[in-house]
């Protein structure tokens, strides 16, 4: 039987890691020999990435309320 610790630790080792290689996926979006963007589009970007990690430090300081909030350019 799994603890709620062991448990925690090895979803938020994979989801964690998921999300270190999605952003840095989101990187390789700076060629600009492949892509076109705008400095808004960038700021853009990195507000939402920001406001997201910022919900979810506040989730672990409250109680846990979920805010799904999407991100598009358009």
């Amino acid at each position: 039987m799994e603890s709620d610790r062991d448990k925690f630790v090895r979803l938020a080792t994979r989801r964690v890691n998921n999300a270190l290689k999605t952003i840095q996926l989101i990187g390789n979006l700076s060629n600009r020999g492949n892509y076109e963007y705008t400095d808004k589009d960038v700021d853009r970007i990195f507000t939402a990435l920001s406001a997201e990690i910022k919900n979810c430090r506040e989730r672990f300081a409250s109680s846990g309320s979920k805010n799904k909030n999407g991100f598009s350019l358009e």
